[in-house]
């Protein structure tokens, strides 16, 4: 039987990531990742916002990537898989831990000082900045489409 273990996360980086590297030099990044939601408390009619804060992991690459545009503050759209983790504590008690480990990162602010769109990650491609004033008069007709073969058949199609 398959099964799946994925999360898609779209939030606020928490804190400054944490950027470590293992003798390997494999680069690791911590940081956490804070989502919100608002309902309406029945009792008072008030608007309550729910914040969750979530352990978020990077590595390789994608570690050096938050290492480098990464802020408390910056958007983030990340998907990863849950790990479960338990440790002992200096006292001697167990605790648990829940990560996200990331495999994909698109970073959704823009980049300091230039207004344009970053993305980043495996299967994001970069956006193109969006022009803001308007194409000049003189500018080149579009290029040709290639024939499809269908240019020469009659308009009148009746369905």
């Amino acid at each position: 039987m398959a099964s799946v273990n994925k999360v898609i996360l779209l939030g606020n980086c928490g804190r400054d990531p944490e950027i470590r590297y293992l003798p390997s030099g494999q680069a690791i990044a911590s940081l956490s990742i804070a989502t919100s939601t608002r309902r309406k408390d029945k009792n008072t009619g008030e608007s309550v916002e729910d914040t969750q804060w979530h352990r978020v992991t990077f590595y390789d690459r994608l570690a050096e990537i938050v290492g480098e545009y990464v802020k408390k503050g910056t958007p983030l759209y990340v998907e990863g898989r849950l790990k479960y983790g338990k440790y002992t504590d200096q006292a001697g008690v167990e605790k648990y831990t829940t990560d996200i480990i990331v495999s994909e990162l698109q970073l959704l602010g823009g980049r300091e000082g230039r207004g344009e769109p970053q993305s980043e990650g495996n299967s994001a491609p970069r956006r193109a900045p969006v022009a803001a004033a308007p194409a000049p008069a003189s500018r080149q007709a579009p290029a040709a489409r290639p024939a499809s073969g269908f240019d020469d058949m009659d308009d009148d199609i009746p369905f």
